[in-house]
């Protein structure tokens, strides 16, 4: 079975309001193989009508994302990283999902990216107490039924609170001893997990499903666990995630903690020789110049989540000086529980904002297609999936048709701008991935949504209580990362990325 898009425009920057002159593309198996105005349907080909006001983009690539809080949408304030993880990722025995659990909330969150036309999802997930085949094939098998890509690594931290966070001296004996406490999982069961989840699935379902690896943050591991994973990163071909320099308190760790022996944590992994082109450099907030030329000289990539920085008030990435340096920037949700969607539009309107503050001459704001290049190029690159982010012969079918005839795009002015400032993802109409119509005229084709999601409903509806009683539980045990984040605030650093301080 082939695909012809009838009649559809696809985006030039080279014609005034970037809109290209009507075309036809072709779709076979998992590429795409002709373009142009003349194509003429086979028998073969499903046909697409475009009516003359579709216009087909590459899908959008989600390049930072952590499932496990799909199903928490709005359920926490906001409150800093360090005091927040407490009731994001709890190890309570309690609160151990059931693998139905684990898959409806993938799902859900699948679904979400499939609507608003995202294509590739780079699932940073944390399986908590500790990841185990069940719970894998569960995150698994809900990207395989819902028909989108994704490539997911297992974000587990291998060391206890102690070795994460400066100021131990300030707390009292027994949240030092609390801190003391390893997780539930060590380094040789954590590979473990890894070797089962990329032994089974990675490259499943024609290459649609892939396996990362993930440090979840240098100050959660070992060298010898940062390093054996890097080279799973080097055998396998994958991407290898890592936090860096998200908040403040993570700087101050470095200059402040004797094994960091001042430097930031950046330099560390570089020293290390485990800063690369494999990498995923997430967040990378309280970054300075000496981390920007380390990060560019290794050719990795920077995954910017914009509207979590915000909501966890973490800061404002130095956008203009990790693109002026060369390194690519790729554009990331995070998670459900601190941008409060899986929906990427809200995250490339935000890229597109809060650049615009820091006082700099507006000619150095982020400009519309640089932040589209950002999301196709910047995201292609954190994926380690050069065919994806293209509409050309060749390229990997992964591709969201949307109605020009919306109220984002009435009257059309801007294709890139409209995109960027209007676009919400209402006017989604088809999403194509791997050569798939996976929503088609608004409707998912891959699974029963609203079956799926009535489940969805009941299942979390059932767990609130047990929930909420555990993080009530949970909140005697936050004082303690408050202390360290306001001493960490009061500890002079060498670059303020806070708003309005």
């Amino acid at each position: 079975m082939s695909t012809l898009f009838k009649d559809v425009h696809t985006y030039d920057a080279e014609r005034d309001g970037g809109l290209s002159r009507l075309t036809r593309i072709r779709v076979e198996g998992q590429r795409i193989t002709a373009i142009g105005p003349d194509l003429a349907p086979t028998v073969e080909d499903q046909v697409i009508e475009g009516a003359g006001h579709h216009v087909v983009l590459p899908g959008l690539i989600n390049a930072h994302f952590h499932s496990p809080a799909n199903h928490l949408k709005g359920a926490f304030p906001s409150r800093p990283l360090e005091e927040f993880m407490v009731f994001e990722s709890p190890s309570d025995p309690r609160l151990r999902p059931t693998p139905r659990q684990v898959y409806l909330r993938t799902a859900i969150g699948a679904l979400e990216m499939i609507r608003t036309g995202t294509t590739m999802v780079a699932d940073d997930a944390f399986l908590m107490p500790e990841p185990d085949p069940e719970t894998i094939d569960a995150v698994m098998q809900a990207y395989a039924d819902t028909g989108i890509r994704a490539s997911v690594a297992l974000d587990q931290p291998e060391l206890a609170e102690s070795a994460k966070y400066p100021f131990l001296e300030l707390l009292d004996p027994a949240d030092r001893a609390r801190f003391a406490v390893p997780p539930a999982a060590d380094a040789a069961t954590l590979l473990a997990a890894y070797d089962y989840l990329i032994s089974t699935w990675h490259g499943s379902h024609g290459g649609r499903l892939r396996a990362a690896v993930s440090i979840s943050a240098p100050q959660r591991v070992s060298p010898e666990y940062f390093g054996a994973l890097d080279d799973l990163s080097r055998l396998h071909g994958i991407p290898l995630y890592a936090h860096f320099l998200e908040t403040r308190t993570q700087r101050v760790l470095g200059q402040t903690v004797e094994r960091f022996g001042g430097r930031s944590l950046v330099r560390y992994a570089a020293d290390l020789g485990l800063l690369s082109d494999r990498v995923n450099v997430i967040h990378a907030v309280w970054i300075d110049d000496e981390d920007i030329a380390l990060i560019a000289g290794s050719g990795a990539t920077v995954a910017h989540n914009p509207v979590s920085n915000l909501r966890l008030g973490s800061g404002v990435m130095p956008f203009r000086a990790l693109r002026d340096a060369g390194v690519p920037v790729a554009l990331g949700v995070d998670e459900a529980i601190c941008d409060d969607s899986v929906n990427l539009w809200g995250v490339l309107k935000m890229a597109g904002l809060v650049h615009n503050i820091n006082g700099a001459p507006s000619c150095t704001w982020p400009q519309a297609d640089e932040l589209l290049d950002c999301l196709y190029a910047g995201g292609a690159a954190a994926t380690g999936l050069p065919d994806l982010g293209r509409v050309e012969v060749g390229a990997l079918a992964d591709l969201v048709v949307l109605d020009l005839h919306t109220s984002a795009f009435t009257p059309f002015n801007d294709l890139a701008r409209q995109l960027v400032y209007c676009e919400s993802g209402a006017s989604v109409v088809h999403t194509m991935i791997d050569g798939v119509m996976v929503l088609q005229d608004r409707v998912v084709q891959t699974c029963d949504e609203p079956a799926l999601l009535a489940e969805a409903r009941a299942e979390f509806a059932a767990l609130t209580p047990l929930r909420r009683s555990v993080e009530q539980e949970l909140a005697a045990t936050a004082a303690p990362y408050e202390t360290i984040v306001r001493a960490a605030a009061a500890t002079e650093v060498p670059m303020n990325r806070w708003v309005g301080a």
